[in-house]
């Protein structure tokens, strides 16, 4: 199980395929896992050096003592772990809470980021379109099980599923969930790093500093996001240079529903010149 010390903190990471590094920065309550095994990561690994790791607090990567947690934190976490790897510059793709850190990377460590994608995210504060109601009620309902149970087990997990997943998709799909709920077990997120991670989001804001990313950037959006809502991309499309909007209209938040479109997408952003 790799592990590196980044700052206070020994950080879990993998690496798999060669080329120019992609690093990929994974949202709220995941872990280094829960990408795509299938589709995402064998095509992304075919043209790079795909970087995958848990962030602060979650999985394998320590908690730290730092009781509360920023965006601008585990964006450092990132450049930390980047440096640690000897990567100077990367391809750097965030999604949701790892979009938000992705933002964060590139207006402060601008000189780290070749390109940006930025997938069913927000930029947060006044000016972005809030995270619904229903979805902090299912981070609720998730502690109240943990705390019931002391550990994560499928039902758990199973609660996350319908906020990053459409009801057809689940339907339609029931071994994907099998799959998607496994990968989070592999190594959940404790409750700690559940509420730090929560005050991070809460706390971020970007808006306003958005033009001052030089990186081009992809945005990535699934219209049927119950999550963060998909208007937010455009939010964001309008204040970053050199941006580009892509929606996806039968998509949730993990945009699983259509990931060979979404890897289609990504890749010939990333390999055009």
């Amino acid at each position: 199980m790799p592990r590196i010390r980044v700052g206070d903190i020994h950080m879990y990471y993998d690496i798999i395929g060669e080329g120019f590094p992609l690093v990929l920065i994974m949202g709220f309550m995941g872990n280094a896992d829960c990408w795509d095994p299938v589709y995402f990561i064998p095509r992304l690994s075919e043209h790079f050096k795909v970087i995958t790791f848990d962030n602060r607090g979650a999985g394998r990567t320590d908690l730290s003592d730092k009781e509360e947690y920023t965006i601008q934190m585990m964006a450092d976490d990132t450049a930390g772990l980047m440096d640690a790897l000897g990567i100077e510059k990367a391809h750097v793709l965030g999604i949701s809470m790892g979009g938000m850190i992705a933002q964060e990377l590139a207006i402060n460590h601008p000189k780290k980021v070749e390109k940006l994608v930025l997938a069913s995210t927000f930029c947060g504060g006044p000016k972005a379109v809030p995270i619904p109601g229903e979805a902090a009620q299912m981070v609720t309902q998730i502690m109240e099980l943990l705390s019931q149970k002391g550990k994560w087990d499928r039902e758990v997990a199973f609660k996350l599923l319908p906020f990053i997943f459409t009801e057809e998709f689940m339907r339609e799909n029931p071994g994907v969930m099998e799959v998607a709920s496994d990968l989070i077990l592999v190594a959940p997120t404790p409750p700690e790093g559940i509420v730090r991670q929560v005050g991070a989001i809460l706390s971020f804001d970007a808006c306003d500093r958005l033009p001052q990313i030089k990186a081009p950037t992809l945005i990535l959006a699934g219209r049927k996001d119950k999550y963060i809502p998909p208007e937010n991309a455009e939010i964001m499309a309008k204040r970053i240079p050199n941006s580009k909007l892509v929606y996806f209209e039968h998509s949730a938040h993990q945009l699983q529903e259509e990931i060979e479109k979404v890897t289609d997408t990504v890749l010939e952003f990333l390999l055009s010149s």
